[in-house]
């Protein structure tokens, strides 16, 4: 299953209306499954979302879709899970959803992996929250590419917390975090469309 998520933006407008509307528009259109439209609470402009959509394959070009539509475009990748997620399902609970994007050299995507995985055993049990997914880029040609981390939390309160994790959950993070360039975390939450 392949995941496609697009930063997009309505530069007409302050708040991403047109956005959802457009999205909505789309949702009957091609292979694709909608897994989830996320406005920021903090790290995105009032008039930008994060739409993420699964696939079986990458025939349809959806980013010339929703620019013909009047929305810009600002980022698109196309991912593979690598260790998470496990069954390929649309997150149904309300709460807080981090996107951390890792910049990283594209040789390091298994071993960051490896260590996410072990530390998510512990991580997960000491706090309310779930990792929904550890995604790579689709095409590791390049030297250096992109990761996300997507990361449910029940609350804020929650994700302050979870920055405390037991001993060896903090240790593997910081082997993980030697293997990086930057991380970048945007929160956000999910969008129930009607």
């Amino acid at each position: 299953m392949f995941y496609q998520v697009f930063r997009l933006k309505d530069e007409h407008s302050n708040r991403p209306a047109a956005i959802i509307r457009e999205v909505k528009s789309l949702l009957h259109d091609g292979d694709l499954i909608h897994y989830g439209l996320f406005p920021a609470y903090f790290g995105l402009a009032t008039n930008e979302i994060y739409w993420v959509v699964m696939r079986q394959g990458l025939a349809m070009d959806l980013a010339e879709a929703i620019t013909s539509r009047g929305i810009k475009v600002v980022s698109a990748h196309d991912f593979l899970p690598t260790v998470r997620p496990v069954h390929h399902n649309a997150p149904t609970r309300t709460g807080l959803f981090v996107f951390r994007w890792f910049s990283i050299d594209s040789k390091n995507v298994d071993e960051i992996a490896a260590l996410s995985e072990v530390a998510w055993q512990t991580f997960e049990s000491g706090f309310d929250t779930e990792v929904q997914g550890l995604f790579a880029e689709v095409n590791r040609e390049q030297d250096q590419g992109t990761m996300l981390l997507l990361t449910w939390y029940k609350g804020f309160d929650v994700w302050l917390d979870s920055r405390s994790p037991d001993a060896g959950a903090r240790e593997l993070f910081m082997k993980r975090h030697a293997l990086m360039h930057e991380a970048t975390p945007i929160a956000t939450q999910r969008l129930i469309l009607d």
